[in-house]
């Protein structure tokens, strides 16, 4: 785990923590690690899980899908972020959303009911985890948020426009790269491929970008 221990100091949910510490935390958790290749589940909606996921290497995709294999790209979950924490902290619940491998990844998977028991010393560096994981669950609210001002846009342009200007935002440039390709891009907006790919043609002709693969950039009547 001490490989590990860089990413660990850089992810929210160990924020302010010393090596020390974080190694310590984990002695108190059942934690297991687990590999997955690209296209792998690593849990299913429908599943129970007491577990939370931090991703140590690699990254995944949080999907819904139907029974059809219509499938909407949720976010995607890179090293040192968490995916299914809402769901561990309720027992019982059921996931609405899958977690699949994007491509070859380990994942440190932690019992959230260990987590959010303090242990009989109360020390100091487990009350910070508490914290630090009520920040994650609120920021992954804030995502969600901002996932539903994208599909609240009427128009496949709209929501590309909208997605687009938060990550400018979100980055602070007009130039910038995202996390995801064209199909992924295609699935998280809830848009057909094709005419996704009809919408960012046209923009590119009427000068407000300019796209090569996953890249960026973007240009405003100011400039």
């Amino acid at each position: 785990m001490k490989k590990y221990l860089f990413i660990l100091k850089k992810s929210p949910f160990f924020y302010g923590m010393t090596e020390q510490e974080i190694l310590s935390i984990l002695k108190c958790v059942d934690v297991r690690s687990i590999g997955k290749e690209e296209g792998e589940y690593i849990l299913r909606v429908g599943e129970n899980t007491a577990e939370m996921g931090l991703v140590l290497a690699g990254s995944v995709l949080i999907i819904q899908e139907d029974l059809w294999g219509h499938r909407n790209i949720m976010t995607k979950i890179e090293a040192g972020d968490f995916f299914a924490e809402p769901y561990g902290t309720k027992p019982g619940s059921v996931l609405s959303s899958s977690v699949v491998a994007c491509k070859r990844c380990e994942i440190l998977m932690l019992n959230i009911t260990r987590l959010l028991t303090v242990c009989p010393t109360v020390c100091e560096h487990h009350i910070r985890l508490i914290r630090n994981l009520v920040s994650v669950l609120a920021g992954n609210v804030l995502l969600f948020n901002e996932k539903i001002t994208h599909m609240s846009k009427r128009s496949t342009r709209e929501k590309l426009l909208s997605y687009l200007s938060s990550e400018a935002v979100k980055q602070g440039k007009h130039s910038f790269d995202i996390p995801y390709d064209r199909q992924q891009l295609a699935d998280y907006l809830c848009v057909e491929r094709a005419a996704m790919s009809v919408e960012l043609s046209k923009l590119q002709k009427d000068g407000i970008l300019k796209t090569k693969r996953n890249h960026f950039e973007l240009y405003t009547t100011l400039e």
